[in-house]
């Protein structure tokens, strides 16, 4: 009904467009769900990622305005090397107050050439001390994959233990490498471990998941009311490894990672071990 309400008057302005986009958006409430124009935009792929490895969330105060928590790091990447936690309230860029400003439009300060720095101010936790730190941007995308073969006692069998940090532009190519390193090693079955992973590319997800499933199996499908945008991504052939594999997750095992968790779960390709994940 707002739709339509909207729809009756006349935009007479890209901006105003714009502007009548982002309080639509705001109303849902939802704190993944941002508008870019196409300024922004261009501004956000000009770079591999955010530059020091964070996600920001815009969370208003009890004066209206808004604070910006940090929402999801990358683990080891620079911030989080820094001494950055999830939780954490980011105060200023380069001594610029950022209080108000949009959790885009910060991220966009934190952007910045390959190995330059950052001056960043933190407060941790919502009553911890307040730190001021010099962080390295990062562009490259680092390998999120730590594999190694594990022994088991008084067994012939070996165990292939794979860590994923993140899912990133190099995770798909450099897991395939890990996973056929790995069999050829003699490893009998897989761990996967996405415990802490906070997510990342999403495409990236659903082709690392693909490696594990059978052709035609279903990765994962959106749905609403509207039948057109109802879609179902598949795998288009068979698997990597038939060996059996269990996952590790935990309760900050979150939105790609959960995909990839699920897919392999719903399909009977893994068992999955732990904690109740994140929920995104």
């Amino acid at each position: 009904q707002r739709k339509q309400d909207i729809l009756q008057g006349s935009i007479k302005s890209r901006s105003r467009a714009h502007d009548i986009i982002t309080k639509m958006l705001a109303s849902l409430g939802d704190p993944y769900t941002r508008f870019l124009s196409s300024s922004d935009f261009s501004k956000m792929s000009k770079y591999d990622m955010t530059g020091i490895g964070l996600n920001l969330r815009e969370i208003p105060d009890d004066n209206g305005s808004l604070r910006l928590v940090v929402l999801g790091l990358i683990l080891d990447g620079p911030a989080h090397s820094a001494g950055v936690r999830q939780g954490d309230e980011l105060l200023s860029v380069n001594g610029i107050d950022i209080r108000g400003k949009s959790a885009f439009d910060v991220s966009s300060m934190l952007q910045g050439p390959k190995e330059t720095f950052v001056t960043i101010k933190v407060k941790h936790d919502s009553c911890g001390p307040v730190e001021s730190m010099k962080v390295q941007r990062q562009m490259a995308a680092r390998t999120p994959i730590f594999y190694r073969l594990e022994k088991r006692d008084n067994e012939n069998s070996s165990v292939g233990y794979i860590h994923i940090k993140e899912f990133n532009a190099v995770a798909k190519k450099d897991l395939v490498s890990a996973l056929k390193r790995l069999q050829n090693s003699g490893a009998s079955y897989f761990v996967l471990d996405l415990r802490d992973n906070l997510g990342g590319l999403v495409q990236a997800g659903i082709e690392i998941a693909k490696l594990f499933l059978n052709k035609g199996d279903t990765v994962i499908y959106t749905t609403g009311r509207d039948r057109q945008v109802q879609n179902t991504i598949v795998a288009d052939s068979g698997p990597l490894v038939t060996t059996p594999v269990m996952v590790l997750v935990n309760n900050r095992t979150a939105s790609a990672s959960e995909i990839v968790a699920s897919a392999l779960h719903d399909n009977c390709k893994a068992v999955l071990v732990g904690e109740r994940t994140f929920g995104k």
